[in-house]
């Protein structure tokens, strides 16, 4: 008579020792966050030398067919990496208002809720960009960035977009792109700017994780109507560490956790992503 075992030991399942993580007691390399890791890492080191304003954030929103503008559809079952140029898509990163809401609301009870053991801080945000034209005529213009109730310059840079990543989420409502930049300081721009955005900005940071969830107003000039785009966005805080780590990155000299430090932000980044793009409902744009 069969008495439930399907070992033939008597014991019950609850009883047995842990399964071990393969035959070889180790968990094989995670190819999707190595190929995320790899990929900033590699785009870290083409950056203009002596440019350290490393910028690497990941935008949630939802990749579209440029033909159609319907949202991509790819004969996969799950979360993708897109090969870049590959695939003919844009991707927006706009949501509805009500999608913001949501967004506020999760993030707020993560703040006040949060059973981690390291504390998320918040800061409400009034900021206005105001965009001129690069100094010689050539390459992303200058941005400046003021608050916007004192007015006083938060930054002056000019962008240099280094690469990007595309990843489609079928199982979801929104995919996500994750883009690496340097921004450049440069002197405060002369004469009058070709647009401007202001930016309503409910930032959420944890660890060496920022969560920006913003409201932008670009106005392109005073006869046109303004644009408003809801955003949200998951940012690596502190770039110096990011260098730090991607330098150490499988250097034999150091001591492992340090070799492995850059790998391991890069998970956590991605997961961050993740848990936001799993958390989206409807109502992208």
């Amino acid at each position: 008579m069969n008495n439930g075992s399907s070992n033939g030991s008597g014991r019950s399942p609850s009883n047995l020792p842990p399964l071990s993580l393969s035959i070889l007691g180790v968990e094989p390399l995670d190819e999707f966050i190595r190929e995320v890791a790899d990929f900033i890492h590699h785009m870290i080191g083409q950056r203009p030398e002596g440019a350290n304003g490393v910028e690497v954030e990941a935008k949630v929103g939802v990749l579209r067919d440029k033909v159609s503008g319907q949202r991509l559809s790819l004969p996969v079952l799950v979360e993708t990496i897109i090969m870049p140029n590959s695939v003919d898509c844009r991707f927006e990163s706009n949501m509805s208002p009500i999608q913001h809401k949501h967004f506020n609301t999760l993030l707020n009870n993560l703040k006040t809720t949060s059973s981690t053991p390291s504390e998320m801080n918040y800061a409400h945000l009034h900021l206005v960009d105001s965009f001129y034209a690069a100094p010689d005529g050539r390459g992303e213009k200058v941005r400046v960035t003021r608050d916007e109730k004192s007015g006083a310059v938060q930054a002056c840079v000019q962008k240099v977009r280094l690469g990007s990543l595309d990843i489609y989420s079928p199982k979801r409502a929104a995919d996500w792109r994750i883009s690496v930049n340097v921004e450049i300081p440069v002197p405060q721009p002369i004469g009058t700017a070709t647009h401007t955005r202001k930016k309503d900005r409910m930032s959420y940071t944890h660890e060496e994780f920022i969560v920006d969830l913003t409201q932008v107003t670009s106005t392109f000039g005073a006869s046109s109507k303004p644009e408003v785009l809801h955003e949200l966005e998951v940012e690596l805080a502190r770039p110096e560490y990011l260098l730090s780590t991607a330098a150490k990155r499988g250097d034999p000299n150091v001591s492992e956790s340090e070799r492995g430090a850059f790998d391991e932000l890069i998970r956590a980044f991605v997961n961050n992503a993740r848990i936001l793009v799993r958390n989206s409902g409807d109502g992208w744009q």
